[in-house]
This record gives structure tokens, sequence and C-alpha cells, in this order.
């Protein structure tokens, strides 16, 4: 072979991957629906008691709610990009809503709440195609709601862990692989740290680990995932320039300051005080964080800015989620400005390194889900360090540094797996281009 040939071939491998790999793609979906198509209705073979009328409409509530959450993030993340990789940014959040949703219904939702297998994963054919999920209660998932409501409310925070991913590497990836490598978090990433630590018998749970909303298996997963993103992807050639739409931002923050009420307070899956509980310190973590994060810009010679506040928010809202239904409300104030502290000084260390977290979501969602999980074994009521108890502290040392490793080097695989199938990197010429336009065919202005 002459060396034109061998650098056409060379040159052409990405391209016929990509083909390979779109193929695959539409030839799975296409056989799952058929298999939908065909598979037998079954009942609910374990049923719990009667259906409590006001949890069911809270929790129908707090489903909706949670689901405004991505969309929010859209909003978030789209404002804060250059204005060529508006669209992309925002549809890489939105379209985990369609891929998600169809897998959860297969076998991700089996996956995390499926009959356990030795604590680590969910039986695969325990509720595939949602069999046996209907209007019944569970008595273990589901004690005064529909086993079908606990599903859906628990698929929200699957569709929104991928979004949050996506903030890492905006404006440098092909959307393509972008969906690909979301579907395949949900299944070998999400899933399990769903399992194991939100299943009756997950072996995180069992061992006593405490995480009342997501602060492991969604913020911490998404944000180690991130850093393996933004590492693995490298940097972007002109980082740096002019966020596009700052009411973006705002806007996108009300919706997830708001959604998360449905998020924290929900995840009591009643209609009770331990919900009250839950949303008032949502409230207050997140108000105590958004003040913090700008007086640190502040103390840095910075200008208070709208952007600031809004990270620093959210940053709130992330470090309350495991603690959310544990702590007393002055503890949340606490955890709310101490982690928005901490985020932002890591964010700052970040800029100054050669990694491009392009939205900073390691600093704020990695780092924010580890001070939440720390805090709230220092500050659970009755078996918090500040009572006298150091089990759940070493618990939670132990889990942060296991669901870090697994999720930083799970997702390095899968950006592998993913990078051999579809290229993860646009060119050069189309990330001068603009992403919406390269990507989309669609552009913001």
């Amino acid at each position: 072979m002459s060396t034109a040939t061998g650098a056409r071939a060379a040159l052409s491998l990405p391209h016929l991957n990509i083909k390979i790999g779109k193929w695959s793609v539409v030839t799975a979906f296409v056989l799952i629906a058929l298999a939908g198509a065909v598979m037998p209705v079954a009942a609910p073979i374990v049923k719990g008691g009667p259906l409590v009328p006001g949890d069911v409409a809270w929790m129908l509530t707090a489903t909706g709610l949670v689901l405004l959450m991505t969309p929010g993030l859209a909003f978030f993340y789209g404002g804060m990009v250059q204005t060529k990789n508006v669209v992309s940014t925002m549809l890489q959040s939105v379209f985990s809503m369609g891929i998600v949703s169809v897998l959860w219904v297969v076998v991700a939702f089996s996956l995390a709440f499926g009959e356990s297998l030795g604590g680590v994963i969910g039986n695969p054919l325990s509720f595939a195609f949602f069999n046996h999920v209907g209007g019944a209660t569970h008595p273990d998932l589901s004690p005064t709601i529909p086993l079908a409501l606990f599903a859906l409310f628990q698929l929200k925070f699957a569709i929104i862990t991928p979004g949050l991913i996506t903030g890492a590497f905006a404006e440098r990836v092909r959307f393509s692989a972008v969906a690909l490598f979301s579907g395949l978090f949900t299944l070998f990433v999400y899933a399990p740290l769903a399992h194991w630590t939100w299943h009756p018998q997950g072996f995180l749970r069992q061992l006593g680990v405490l995480d009342f909303a997501g602060g492991t298996v969604v913020h911490m997963s998404a944000g180690f995932a991130a850093l393996a993103g933004a590492w693995y992807l490298g940097r972007r050639k002109n980082p740096g320039a002019t966020p596009a739409n700052v009411p973006f931002v705002l806007l996108g923050t009300g919706m997830l300051w708001f959604g998360w009420f449905g998020f924290n307070a929900g995840s009591a899956l009643a209609a009770n005080e331990l919900a009250v509980q839950a949303f008032v310190n949502t409230n207050t973590a997140s108000a105590a964080a958004m003040l913090a994060w700008v007086m640190v810009d502040v103390l840095r010679g910075k200008k208070i800015s709208a952007i600031g506040a809004c990270i620093g928010a959210i940053v709130g809202l992330v470090a309350i989620t495991p603690a959310a239904g544990f702590v007393s409300v002055g503890a949340s104030l606490f955890i709310g400005g101490a982690a928005a502290a901490i985020s932002n000084v890591v964010a700052h260390w970040r800029s100054r390194t050669g990694l491009d977290d392009t939205l900073d979501v390691f600093p704020c969602h990695g780092v924010g889900g580890i001070a939440g999980m720390i805090f709230t074994a220092v500050f659970a009521q009755g078996v918090g360090l500040i009572h006298g108890h150091f089990k759940l502290f070493l618990l939670h040392v132990g889990a942060t540094v296991l669901v870090g490793a697994f999720s930083i080097l799970g997702s390095l695989a899968l950006f592998r797996l993913t990078d051999w199938l579809i290229p993860f990197r646009v060119s050069e010429w189309d990330e001068e281009q603009g992403l919406d336009l390269t990507q989309h065919a669609e552009s913001f202005s």
C-alpha cells in the first residue's frame, strides 16, 4: 500500500466508525421498539398496602417538578456558552429526556431497582419494559404510592444526570457521540450507583450510608464523569469567550431552584413532615450558598455578578441534596455556605490549570456532592459526628472514595468506547464555526 493510500484509509476510519455507530444505534432502537410491541403485559407480582391519595398527589407534583429541572439546566448551561453553541448545548441536556426515558422503561429501572443481585445490581428482567410496574403499591419501594409513579419519579433523576455532565465538554463535541455516551452512562454508571445507594438491599444502603436525594448517585457521579470527560477530550481551541445570554442563566437557575423542591422534598416519597423538612433545608442552603459565593468573589476583588450568584445557588442545592431530610435548618445554612466557599476556591484553582471543564461541573457538582456527603455525616440528627458518632463519618468518607473512583474509571471507559464508535470531538473547523450550525444546521441568533 502506498503512503497516500494509507493516509486516505486512516482519514476515512473515523467516518466509517461514525456510520457504524449511527447504524448500530438505529438498529438497537428498532429492535427495542419491536420487542416492546410484542412484550406481554404482566401485572405486579408483589403488592403493598392501600394507596394514600395525598402522597400520590404530592409525588405526581414532585415528579413534574424534577422533570422541569432538565430544561432549566438547558437554559443555565446554554446562557454561559458562546452564541454559536447555545442550541447544541441546550439540546445535549434536553435530549436525555428521550434517550434515558426509553432506556429506563426497557431495562435501566430494573438494573436500579429490580431484584437485588448481591446488593450490586438489579435483575435486568425484574421490570423489563415496565412489566410488573403498575398502579399498585410496592411494600419496599413505594408503600403508599403506585410503583409506576415511583419509577417515573426516579426516572427524572436519571434524566438530568447525563445532562449535568455535558457542561464539562461543551463547545467541542459531536452531538451523536454525546447521545450515545448518555445512554451508556445511564446503564453502566448511574443504574449501579442508584442500586447501591437507594435499593433496600443495595450494599451502601445496607452499610448505613445516608444519601437522601442523590449526593452520590446524581452529583458525584456527574461531577467525576465530567472530570474524566474534560481530561479525556482536552481543551477547546478558544476557551473563555463572553457568555451568550446571562438572562438565560438567571431563568435556568430559577427553574432549577423551583424544581429542586420536588427533587429533595419528593424524596420523602410522601406528603409528610420529612418532606417539609427537606423543603425548608433546600431553600435555606441554596440561599446561604448564593450569598457565600458572591462574598468570596468580592473578597477576591471581583464584582458581584449574576452568573456568580446563580452558580452559588446551584452549589447550595447540590450540597444539601444528600442531607436534606437528615439535618436541621441551622445545619443547612452552614452546609450551603461552606460548600459554596469550597467550590468557589476549587473553581478558581481549576481556572488556573490546563483542565478545560467548560462550565465547572466538577467544582460545582463533584466537589459540592462530596461536601454534601461529608457534612451529612457531620450533622445528621442523632447519628452525626457532632453527636459523638464516628461510624457514619467513616462510612461516608469511604463511600465518597468508592463512588468517585467508580464514576471516574467507569466514565473513562465509556468515553473511550464511545470515541471508538463515534469520534467524540468535532474537527477544528466545526469547532470554529460553532456546533449549532455544524451539528444541527440551526442557530441562536
